[in-house]
C-alpha cells in the first residue's frame, strides 16, 4: 500500500529534479552553527523589549542581505515583525511563520551558568552532558553533539535553518519557485495575542496561498516530518456542593453528603474504564476510512517503546493506536480541588468540589457544540445545572446542583494529506531524502495561532525539524546539531519545490 501511494505521489506531479546539497551544507555547517550561537546569544524574554528589538535587529539584519523587506506591523503590544520577497507576481506565495520570543527561565534549574549563553555539549558514558570548546566545531562536526540555551530549539534554530538554505540557494545563483512571506512573532510563547490581535488590519498583507510553520519536534524517529493539523482545546469546570459552610466530618459524617463523591460519581458516569467518552454524540461526525487508516498505521509509532517510557502498562482503548486516539476528542481531568485550600489535612467534609477540564478538540467537532454535549449529559443524571453559585433557596430544593462554566476555545485545523500543497511537499521530501516523510494527519497539541490559521483560510502544514527530546519549554533547552544539518536540507528542498500548478 506504500508503494502504490508513493507512485501515485509521485505520479500527479510533475517531475523537477532537485540537487544534492549535502556536501554544500556540509562546507556551510560551521557558519550557521555560529550564526545560530550568536542569535541565541540574545535573550527573547517579551519582558525586556530591549532585548526582544535586538532580536528583530539580527533577523533584518541577516535576512535583508538575501533580498528580503521588512515591516514591524503594530499590535496590541510588541510588533509583527513582517518580511517579505516577491519574485514573480505570477508565482504562488508561501506564508512561513516562526517565532522569537522564549518561555520563561529559571537559571538554578539550568545544568550550566546562564541559560542564554549557549553551551556546546558532548554526551558521556553515563548519559550525562558535558561541556566541550566551541574550537572543536573546526574539527569534524558530530552530529550528536548538542547546543544547550534557551531557544536554541524552540524557535531559533529554525529560523537559522531557513536563512541557511536560502543563502545557500543564493550562492548557487537559484530562486525559490514561489514568493515568500515571513511572520517572525514576538509572543508566541505567551499566546500570540498580538499577533491574532493583526488579523484584520493586515489580512490582505499576510493573504497567501499557502502557509508553512516551522515550529516544533519532529518526530521522534528524528526523521522528516509533516504534520498535517493539531487539535483545538475547549475547557470546563464543574462543581458539586454539599452544606453552604464546611462541616466538622466527626459531627456530620453520614449526615451531610460529601460533593467529592458526587463529583466522582458524575465524572465516572462521563468516561469508561477503557477510557471511551460515554457522553452521547461525542464522537459524532468522525469516522476512519481505510485511506486514512493507512496514514494513520504509516507513522513509525512504537507502542511498546512508548508505554516503557510513560511507565504504564496499556493505554485507553480509544482508536486503538497512538496516531489514531488523537483522531477524536477527548475529555481530560485536569485539576481536581475542594474548599480547603490550606496546608495540611483537615477533618472536614468540604462545601464543595471542583472540576477542571479540557477537552481537545478534532476538525470534526466544535468547542461550543463538545461543551453543550457534557453540559447536557450533566443533566440527564439528574442535576440542576447553573452558571453561579445557587442560592439558598435552590440549594433547599434540589439535592443535585452543578455549577457549569465554560470557554469554547478554539476549533482544530487540519490540511488533507492528498491536497496539492501536501502532495507537492511529501513528492519533495521524498525526492531528496530517498524516502517518504512521516506524515502526520493531526497531532495532539494545540498552537496558539490555529484562530489566524482558520481566519485567513490559507491551507497550512507544520514542518517541524528540531530533536523530540529538546527539552522545549523546560531546563536544559538544546538542539541536536544533526538536526541542524538536516533541517537545512528540508528546507533547501522546500524551496526547490515547484508549487505552480
Amino acid at each position: 500500500m506504500k508503494k502504490i501511494l508513493l507512485l501515485f505521489l509521485l505520479s500527479t506531479t510533475s517531475f523537477f529534479p532537485q540537487q544534492d546539497w549535502g556536501n554544500k551544507v556540509d562546507e556551510k555547517l560551521l557558519t550557521v552553527l555560529q550564526n545560530h550561537r550568536e542569535f541565541v546569544s540574545i535573550p527573547n524574554l517579551p519582558t525586556n523589549i530591549q532585548n526582544m528589538y535586538k532580536n528583530i535587529s539580527w533577523v533584518k539584519e541577516k535576512y535583508k542581505k538575501i533580498g528580503f523587506s521588512f515591516k514591524n506591523l503594530e499590535a496590541t503590544t510588541l510588533p509583527v515583525l513582517f518580511a517579505e520577497r516577491i519574485l514573480n507576481p505570477d508565482y504562488k506565495t508561501i506564508l512561513f511563520y516562526f517565532h522569537i520570543d522564549g518561555q520563561p527561565v529559571d537559571p538554578k534549574a539550568w545544568n550550566q551558568k546562564n541559560p542564554f549563553i549557549p553551551e556546546l555539549k558532548e554526551q558521556t558514558e553515563n548519559g550525562d552532558w558535558k561541556s566541550i570548546s566551541w574550537d572543536k566545531l573546526n574539527t569534524k562536526i558530530n552530529d550528536d553533539w548538542r547546543i544547550f540555551a534557551r531557544a536554541a530549539a524552540d524557535d531559533k534554530a529554525p529560523i537559522v535553518m531557513f536563512l541557511s538554505a536560502l543563502e545557500l540557494l543564493e550562492s548557487n545563483k537559484q530562486k525559490p519557485k514561489f514568493n515568500i512571506k515571513i511572520i517572525f512573532d514576538l509572543e508566541e510563547e505567551y499566546g500570540s495575542n498580538a499577533f491574532l490581535s493583526t488579523l484584520d488590519a493586515y489580512k490582505n498583507t499576510y493573504q497567501s496561498d499557502y502557509m508553512i510553520i516551522m515550529d516544533g519536534p519532529a518526530h521522534n524517529t528524528n526523521k522528516p516530518t509533516l504534520t498535517f493539523g493539531c487539535r483545538g482545546i475547549a475547557t470546563c469546570s464543574i462543581t458539586t456542593y454539599g452544606a453552604k459552610l464546611p462541616q466538622h466530618s466527626g459531627h456530620f459524617g453520614n449526615y451531610v453528603s460529601n460533593p467529592v463523591f458526587t463529583l466522582s460519581r458524575l465524572l465516572a458516569s462521563m468516561k469508561s474504564e477503557e477510557g471511551k467518552v460515554l457522553i452521547k454524540d461525542y464522537y459524532k461526525g468522525i469516522s476512519i476510512s481505510d485511506d486514512i487508516k493507512t496514514i494513520l498505521e504509516s507513522v513509525p509509532d512504537n507502542s511498546g517503546f512508548m508505554n516503557n517510557g510513560l511507565v504504564i502498562k496499556d493505554a485507553e482503548k480509544v482508536g486503538g493506536s497512538y496516531q489514531k486516539a488523537l483522531q477524536y476528542p477527548s475529555l481530560n481531568v485536569r485539576q481536581i480541588g475542594t474548599s480547603w485550600k490550606g496546608k495540611g489535612l483537615k477533618t472536614v467534609i468540604p462545601k464543595y468540589a471542583k472540576a477542571d477540564i479540557d477537552v481537545r478538540l478534532v476538525v470534526e467537532t466544535d468547542g461550543k457544540e463538545q461543551l453543550e454535549k457534557i453540559k447536557n449529559h450533566i443533566k440527564s443524571r439528574g442535576f440542576l445545572v447553573l452558571d453561579r453559585q445557587p442560592t439558598d433557596e435552590e440549594r433547599l430544593s434540589n439535592n443535585k446542583i452543578v455549577t457549569f462554566t465554560s470557554n469554547s476555545g478554539v476549533n482544530a485545523f487540519r490540511t488533507p494529506l492528498n491536497s496539492t500543497f501536501g502532495k507537492k511537499l511529501r513528492k519533495s521530501l521524498t525526492e531528496t531524502f530517498g524516502e517518504e516523510p512521516v506524515s502526520i494527519r493531526t497531532m495532539g497539541g494545540t498552537v496558539p495561532i490555529i484562530p489566524a490559521i482558520n481566519k485567513l483560510k490559507i491551507p497550512a502544514i507544520i514542518v517541524p525539524m528540531v530533536n523530540m527530546d529538546n527539552n522545549q519549554h523546560s531546563p536544559n533547552e538544546n538542539i541536536r546539531v544533526g538536526n541542524i544539518r538536516q533541517g537545512i536540507k528540508i528546507c533547501l528542498s522546500i524551496l526547490e519545490t515547484d508549487f505552480i500548478d
